[in-house]
């Protein structure tokens, strides 16, 4: 608990929060500096050939040097590889028991066609042509039916022994047809003409493959056959010819060139010079902007969010816009100024975004035109975001970016003879899709950062304060005593925070949740209970009845779980008590005890806290304390209103209650002032009204006559 009586605070930071701040900096620093010099490790110096261009020098090896090339070892490789046949296994006796199976099947249909002595011979024949899997001409199947017994006999046999001969062989699926050629010369040569050729065209129909392509035999044996291939050296000598000019340069001559580091990157010193020095007189800049303005470095999870942030949109900008025409001008540069007003603050949203322009910029074709069209369009949108309050707001901020950006374009690239409509047209077009991609973006990313990371958002806090909220509406319909006092404190509460500088709309929203667990069971609480009706803590021990009232904070913190509300908003539930004691309850306990208070466990009557952790969760135990001793006590003058709210805040502080928050004895007088004022505009004097005769009201209600005087 602060005591300074300034409103100015100068939080004196420990030795060790110093340290993570500038750790958190020099990180930072040390990152950035990584991904700007990293396009120069990349570059190629000496040569910029590539695979597929056509030398336009000759390249002479500079001294004699072998090495194994990967290139060709990979080619033979894969030659030796792919020159390995493919496998199939071998003939699978289960196929060649299924079609001898299929044969019987239709032997048997056929033998039964011909014993059928009611049908006449074209009948039959049309029942041969149904069956299944064997086609049979017109001829064969007439020559099959006029068959004697004893002929037809052996056809069945011999079909049977043929096709079993077949099948013991290895048939592969494209050598089927293959294996159906040879079925004829298969048959006797004892059986007459005619009925080889049925037998022929019987097993024919049934001849199907028994053997598979094996992908795992096949796979296996290549890879074998790769392995067996020994790498490939080559060899060139002092002066030798690399590369002629005018070859196409393939991989092979690629490779050579980079084994003798003829096309790696050389460095130059006077460009990470150029690029630490500017990288560094940026960060200086943020830090001293930072320094200027402590309040932003109370939270340390936010600054290294942001920190994460800043980082992660410059190497996205790095890795994508080096050698890029349009998509520079669509990188939504001010989705991170978005994301960073409206997770943190918007001063520091168009510092950091200042930073940011201008190192993803750097170095770029138009970097000056980029770094105006980054920042200026990025300003824009977080001064016409705010405070945000509505989903609108984005778009509409991310259309002020777009006509910033447009604006920014017309005036850099228009004049330029080099600009055709076709390339305007464009580029303003980009400048469209970069609004709506960092609108889009802020949105998507402020709900996902402030679920992982336990931030509230002001879309967030919009969405809890709607009246048709299930929680909000739980309460209204089992507590509305409750729901009325919860906007009472609302109001407060907001109010000051509005005096104190704290957030209003956190305190707000804060407040009309902080007793939702009284909504479980509401006849406990006196502002549900009907007037003239009987307590129910009347039957209850006072340890009874502090029990049921301690439960509504953990069972607010069930509801507000069940309901998925923000962590902030939980604190409001959890903190409005602190550690405090239920007074009344342990007052009762200690009547019963004969004042002796060894008797009586004060952790029996203390609520389980913790203590408030904020400006704005101390606000709402604060306005809970005084309107409920203000409806209790009821005090006639304003006088005596000051000082029941005075001394609620008072008997807070000595608790210790405030000690985890940084409001300081000003702004306690301020919210003192605050609270006396809403107070007495809630629980002002009525007039008592003097009862009057019921006949003089009736005499006094009664209406003139209409009608007219004669």
């Amino acid at each position: 608990m602060a005591t300074q009586t300034s409103p100015q605070r100068v939080p004196r930071w420990s030795t060790r929060r110093l340290y993570f701040l500038g750790l958190v900096w020099l990180l930072g620093l040390l990152a950035a500096l990584f991904i700007l010099t990293l396009p120069y490790t990349n570059q190629q110096t000496s040569l910029t050939l590539e695979a597929g261009q056509v030398a336009v020098q000759d390249v002479l090896a500079p001294y004699t040097l072998s090495y194994q090339s990967e290139v060709l070892t990979a080619r033979q490789r894969e030659e030796s590889a792919n020159g390995v046949a493919p496998i199939y296994g071998a003939p699978e006796a289960t196929v060649a028991r299924d079609q001898l199976e299929q044969l019987r099947q239709a032997l048997n249909f056929i033998t039964t066609v011909r014993q059928d002595n009611f049908a006449s011979l074209e009948q039959q024949i049309n029942d041969l042509a149904a069956l299944q899997n064997v086609n049979l001409n017109q001829e064969t199947a007439q020559a099959i039916l006029l068959l004697d017994g004893g002929a037809w006999q052996n056809v069945q046999q011999e079909s049977i022994v043929v096709l079993e001969q077949v099948m013991r062989s290895s048939i592969r699926q494209g050598r089927l047809e293959e294996a159906r050629r040879s079925v004829p010369a298969l048959v006797t040569l004892s059986m007459p003409e005619s009925q080889a050729q049925i037998v022929a065209q019987l097993v024919s129909s049934f001849v199907a493959p028994n053997s598979f392509y094996s992908e795992v035999a096949t796979e296996e044996a290549r890879a074998q056959a790769r392995a067996a291939v020994q790498p490939v050296t080559r060899t060139f000598l002092s002066n030798e010819v690399i590369v002629q000019r005018g070859q196409v340069v393939s991989e092979v001559e690629l490779e050579a060139l980079e084994q003798f580091g003829l096309i790696q990157p050389e460095a130059r010193w006077q460009d990470y010079v150029a690029v630490g020095a500017l990288t560094l007189t940026l960060f200086t800049l943020a830090a001293l902007f930072v320094r200027s303005r402590p309040e932003l470095l109370q939270d340390g999870r936010s600054l290294v969010l942001v920190t994460l942030l800043f980082l992660a949109f410059l190497a996205l900008a790095r890795l994508l816009l080096i050698e890029r025409t349009v998509a520079p001008y669509i990188f939504p540069v001010a989705g991170f100024a978005l994301l960073v007003a409206s997770l943190y603050s918007s001063q520091a949203a168009m510092v950091f975004t200042l930073v940011l322009s201008v190192l993803i910029a750097y170095n770029l074709p138009n970097g000056f035109d980029l770094t105006l069209y980054y920042f200026l369009s990025s300003l824009f949108g977080i001064l016409l975001l705010k405070r945000a309050k509505r989903i609108m707001a984005y778009f509409w901020a991310g259309a002020g970016v777009a006509v910033a950006g447009a604006a920014v374009l017309l005036a850099y690239r228009l004049p330029l003879a080099s600009t055709d409509v076709v390339g305007m047209v464009t580029l303003l077009g980009a400048a469209g899709l970069n609004g709506f991609g960092a609108a889009s973006l802020t949105i998507v990313l402020q709900l996902l950062l402030a679920q992982w990371l336990g931030l509230t958002t002001t879309i967030q806090l919009m969405e809890l304060a709607r009246p048709d909220h299930p929680l909000l509406q739980f309460i209204l319909r089992n507590a509305p005593g409750t729901y009325q006092h919860s906007l009472l404190i609302a109001n407060l509460s907001e109010q000051a925070a509005e005096a104190i500088g704290a957030d209003p709309v956190l305190t707000r929203i804060g407040s009309l949740y902080h007793d939702a667990g009284k909504a479980r069971q509401p006849h406990f609480f006196i502002e549900n209970q009907v007037p003239g009706s009987k307590n129910p803590h009347d039957a209850l021990t006072p340890q009874e009845s502090a029990k049921v009232i301690l439960q509504h904070v953990p069972d607010g913190l069930q509801l507000a779980a069940k309901h998925h509300l923000p962590r902030r908003i939980q604190d409001f539930i959890a903190e409005h008590h602190g550690t405090l004691l239920a007074r009344y309850q342990y007052a009762k306990a200690l009547e019963a005890a004969g004042g002796d208070e060894s008797k009586v466990d004060l952790n029996e009557f203390r609520y389980p806290g913790p203590k408030p952790g904020s400006r704005e969760t101390a606000l709402v135990m604060l306005a809970d304390g005084c309107e409920a001793r203000t409806r209790s006590e009821r005090p006639d003058t304003r006088e005596e209103l000051r000082a029941l709210v005075k001394n609620v805040i008072d008997n807070r502080l000595a608790q210790g209650q405030l000690e985890n928050t940084d409001l300081t004895l000003q702004d306690l007088k301020v919210i003192e002032d605050v609270f006396v004022s809403g107070l007495r505009g809630v629980y002002h004097p009525r007039l008592v009204y003097p009862e009057l005769d019921e006949t003089t009201i009736a005499a006094s209600d009664a209406q003139p006559s209409l009608k007219p005087k004669q």
